[in-house]
């Protein structure tokens, strides 16, 4: 009898532990949100990039051998639309003249050229210029001509800046085969 009523004991607070463990959640779920203060951040904050850096190498395809062209520029074309979004006239920048590798680069600022309620659409980089008289024909390789999009980019956090990266754009010496459809 007295075993009995011990296992009738031990089975009724084996049961209500199991139900109180229950209606918990376990630690799983949502909880209340604890109180976390913003931290104290002293120096300087961090800014958003302001400036853009465009980057690229132009080359003059001879033949098979491509030769690094110096004193080659790039134009830079973007298209900003307002608040309401309608487009806004084009504006470009040119970059410096590509050194003796080919290299060119450009920076600029966006609030610079744009009023306080437009925002860019688009940009592209474009061949502009080539210094050489014998290699002068631009080439849409890596859309050189039509323009290549600028599309991704590297935050330089040092710069404040987002770095775009292009091309290789070349020129050559002779046209390309004139497609007139057919």
């Amino acid at each position: 009898m007295a075993l009995s009523r011990f296992f009738a004991v031990l089975i009724m607070l084996l049961l209500s532990l199991l139900v109180i463990a229950a209606a918990g959640d376990g630690g799983y779920g949502y909880g209340p949100k604890p109180k976390v203060d913003k931290p104290y951040s002293e120096g300087k904050e961090k800014l958003l990039p302001t400036i853009m850096g465009i980057q690229g190498l132009v080359y003059c395809k001879s033949g098979p051998k491509l030769i690094p062209l110096e004193g080659a520029v790039a134009r830079i074309t973007c298209l900003a639309v307002d608040e309401n979004g309608y487009e806004k006239a084009p504006f470009s920048i040119m970059s410096e003249a590509s050194d003796k590798k080919g290299y060119f680069f450009a920076t600029w600022s966006p609030s610079d050229e744009l009023e306080d309620n437009w925002k860019l659409a688009e940009c592209k980089a474009f061949l502009e210029d080539s210094p050489l008289e014998t290699c002068k024909v631009p080439t849409d390789v890596n859309e050189g001509i039509s323009g290549a999009p600028l599309a991704s980019y590297r935050l330089l956090n040092h710069n404040n800046m987002n770095l775009y990266s292009v091309g290789p754009f070349f020129y050559t010496s002779q046209p390309g085969p004139n497609s007139n459809g057919y």
